[in-house]
């Protein structure tokens, strides 16, 4: 790995970064296009598909650009990222532009697997980034790359616009197919520009390797934790920057529109601080920052785990302190006579109004949840009771809105830590395996790729078995949860063989560092 620019090479190294991000902008946008299509289909009434049945359709493109990611991280080491990029970017037009000709579930599916192959550009990027970058830059240049990520705010705002605009809002629905058409051209048009403006490069000694030879670091563990790390980060981003369109759709009753805006608070940040993440991956160290990343991601999920809720539960309820026989019932009280202990009044607590309003229900400006406890008879006059037996149920109300602004909030913070993560992950493989960024960035993708795929298709069966729509932040937080666990258990073990003494001060008591 190159540790400074050669001569001449400053600014075409920046010149091909911006190509590299450009062309993963685009390709990203594309990749995220079924989250949007899928949801409008589903909302006109034009296909009647189950959410297991969305699940798939929304993540089937993310299994092809997950899958595909290690072979083509291969040839960019071999050929070149000009080369494999170029060419990806003008193959994937062709099944893209064949969308617009679906009619059933399985032309959906086949066309996703199809244009799913720009879901790989991520891998091919970074190899080709990486080899005009020395190491201490490559944080930061990679961070950038990233950013391309924003495709997805850019789908998930712009999409849902376009297809109200090429339907006359809806009043002309078959016209959606034109929408998969302007991807194609995106796509392709990109292709060109990128084959007559970039230049070749691979590492050295790349092209004499076999596959075996390439394949080694993959034996590394090391490798597999990273992807791990990767499933979350990128996996969970693009599966929520898809996820998010029904989610709000159905949990909020928003338009498809709106859904779409409101997810790319969650998406595009996410993409944008992605530099930022790589900055600081290369000022504080990446294992710093991904302790960051998981530790708030699970604060996050647990706050977003309460659904929207409108709950009647039992309460504290009223019971009799001696036997006798009911002689008056009302809201307010209850009247038992008995030959010992002569007559007992017993006071409920009645309901008082409302607990809510309609107007407060709609508002969307509830913050903290509500309550409100009263007390029913359960007994009628004439009725004989016994010592401890129940004169009065009790009845408790509670309300949380899960008000949507603040849902919004929560998934801006997740967005971001996403985007510092997965540049945080990245940082790792051109310091650990310089000469195979291409096979390890990879794998990485695929098993990144991987959890944008898998995650739509459990959302989805979460959801048909639950019927509830924060199941995906429940799956999030087990998952994060273990991550974090994971590389703790890590850090002290590399702690333990390298700095003994270092960690026995830091269990046993405070460390006084010396100038």
């Amino acid at each position: 790995m190159n540790e400074q620019f050669g001569p001449g090479d400053r600014g075409r190294a920046w010149w091909i970064l911006a190509m590299n991000t450009f062309a993963f902008t685009v390709c990203f946008a594309a990749w995220m296009m079924n989250g949007v299509l899928i949801t409008f289909l589903v909302d006109n009434g034009i296909h009647d598909w189950d959410p297991a049945e969305m699940g798939w359709l929304i993540g089937i493109p993310v299994l092809t650009g997950a899958i595909f990611r290690l072979p083509l991280g291969l040839a960019t080491d071999k050929w070149g990222g000009r080369i494999v990029y170029g060419l990806l970017l003008l193959l994937a037009a062709i099944p893209m532009f064949l969308v617009s000709y679906c009619n059933t579930y399985w032309h959906f599916f086949v066309a996703g697997l199809g244009f799913g192959f720009a879901g790989t550009s991520f891998a091919i990027g970074i190899a080709y980034t990486s080899v005009w970058f020395p190491s201490r830059l490559q944080g930061t240049a990679l961070g950038i790359f990233g950013a391309g990520n924003a495709g997805a705010a850019l789908t998930a705002v712009g999409a849902p616009r376009v297809l109200n605009w090429l339907t006359n809002n809806g009043e002309q629905l078959d016209q959606w197919r034109q929408l998969p058409k302007i991807y194609a051209v995106m796509l392709a048009v990109t292709g060109v520009i990128f084959l007559l403006t970039t230049k070749t490069r691979i590492p050295a000694g790349s092209a004499q390797k076999t596959l075996s030879q390439r394949l080694i670091p993959l034996k590394s563990i090391r490798v597999w934790r990273f992807g791990l790390y990767y499933f979350f980060v990128f996996g969970g981003f693009v599966a929520l920057a898809q996820w998010l369109v029904p989610y709000y759709v159905n949990v909020y009753s928003t338009t498809v529109v709106l859904a779409g805006t409101l997810t790319a608070v969650f998406s595009f940040p996410s993409g944008v601080i992605r530099a930022a993440g790589g900055w600081m991956s290369d000022k504080f160290g990446a294992r710093a920052v991904m302790y960051w990343v998981f530790g708030l991601s699970v604060i996050c999920c647990a706050l977003l785990i309460v659904p929207q809720m409108d709950i009647h539960a039992p309460g504290s309820g009223l019971m009799a302190r001696f036997s006798g026989t009911v002689v008056s019932v009302s809201d307010a009280q209850i009247v038992v006579e008995s030959d010992k202990t002569g007559v007992k009044t017993y006071t409920l607590t009645p309901r008082q109004g409302d607990l809510v309003t309609d107007d407060d229900r709609h508002s969307g400006l509830l913050i903290w949840p509500r309550s409100m406890s009263w007390q029913e008879p359960v007994v009628e006059v004439g009725d004989a009771v016994g010592k401890k037996e129940l004169l009065a149920r009790g009845v408790t109300q509670i309300f949380f809105q899960a008000n949507i602004w603040i849902f919004t909030g929560l998934c801006f913070i997740i967005g971001s830590l996403m985007g510092i993560g997965k540049a945080a992950v990245y940082k790792h493989i051109p310091d650990y395996f310089p000469n195979d960024v291409g096979v390890v960035g990879g794998i990485v993708g695929v098993l990144g790729g991987l959890g944008g795929f898998v995650c739509p298709v459990i959302f989805g069966y979460l959801l048909r078995e639950t019927g509830l729509w924060t199941t995906c932040w429940m799956f999030f937080f087990v998952l994060v949860a273990a991550l974090l666990f994971w590389m703790h258990v890590v850090v002290r073990r590399i702690m333990k063989q390298q700095a003994p003494e270092f960690l026995r001060e830091i269990e046993s008591g405070p460390v006084i560092l010396k100038d």
